[in-house]
């Protein structure tokens, strides 16, 4: 029996690469978006189910779960790809602005997880895969809010993976690295209208450049993560986490086999933080 998946987030970037991935191995897809656009159909319209999906709202996630088992019987995997992100100083970043990540990262993600877990145990299984960051493991500056987010799913996730074990179902993690050049960053970007203060407009515009300029790994490539998640939506192993791109491997390395001092001091040199420190000593002197 052809196994089908629901994804939400397909309109671009990753979920839409994803979608893409799970057809090319024999998958049905029910793809969700807030708006669907049905164009993530073209060529595959037998394979591939678009229907309207907002993660902060019960009944949209109730109404597309039932759409999805109406047209192909029965879904076998849940992809929580639906995310947004921000760079900010957390200090001038308002609580509104929180809240609307949270809403989407966290709340939306335990929305889901909720509305399929009956229809999984009914079915006698299923796999959820949640799509969590290289910095749910390792932080980074400037990203404090989708960085809480993702540590929260983490820590989830991980919870999960016992606890539904008891209802055959399977909790996974993705996590990949940074996909600056991708569609990824600016279809999950939010852009802030409050200024970066003049406190941190040094330090800001150093790390940004860091980022943009002299980041030292090559970006994760969405047809790689994609890949992993395929994967991990196939795998019947208890494994829990699939890393994916080499700024994230290299991080997973030095936060679970270095020293605490060790990682710390690797990570400043890796996110431009020691050039900071030297050329604000510098400027001091």
């Amino acid at each position: 029996m052809t196994k089908t998946v629901l994804i939400t987030g397909c309109s671009t970037g990753l979920g839409y690469t994803t979608a893409k991935k799970f057809v090319d191995g024999g998958w049905n897809v029910v793809a969700t978006m807030r708006k669907p656009d049905e164009r993530i159909a073209e060529g595959n319209p037998e394979r591939i189910y678009v229907t309207a999906l907002d993660v902060t709202n019960r009944a949209s996630i109730e109404a597309a779960i039932s759409a999805g088992i109406s047209r192909f019987g029965q879904i076998d995997a849940v992809v929580n790809n639906a995310g947004i992100t921000t760079v900010s100083i957390f200090e001038a970043t308002p609580m509104d602005v929180i809240r609307e990540i949270f809403e989407t990262n966290v709340f939306g993600v335990m929305n889901v997880i909720q509305a399929i877990t009956p229809h999984f145990r009914k079915q006698g299984g299923g796999t959820i895969v949640n799509i969590s960051s290289g910095i749910g493991f390792a932080a980074a500056p400037l990203l404090s809010i989708y960085t809480a987010t993702k540590h929260t799913l983490e820590g989830m996730s991980e919870s999960l993976s016992y606890e539904l074990e008891s209802q055959n179902i399977l909790i996974k993690l993705v996590e990949p690295g940074a996909m600056r050049n991708t569609n990824f960053a600016s279809s999950h970007t939010a852009t802030l209208n409050t200024p970066i203060p003049v406190e941190y407009k040094p330090y800001f515009d150093q790390m940004m450049h860091s980022m943009i300029n002299n980041y030292p790994f090559e970006d994760a490539q969405e047809d790689q993560v994609a890949a992993q998640v395929y994967l991990a939506a196939s795998d019947e192993s208890d494994r829990l986490r699939y890393i994916s791109g080499p700024d994230a491997e290299e991080m997973a390395r030095l936060r679970w086999t270095t020293s605490e001092t060790e990682y710390l001091s690797t990570m400043r040199e890796l996110m431009g933080q020691t050039a900071w420190r030297q050329a604000s000593m510098k400027s001091s002197s």
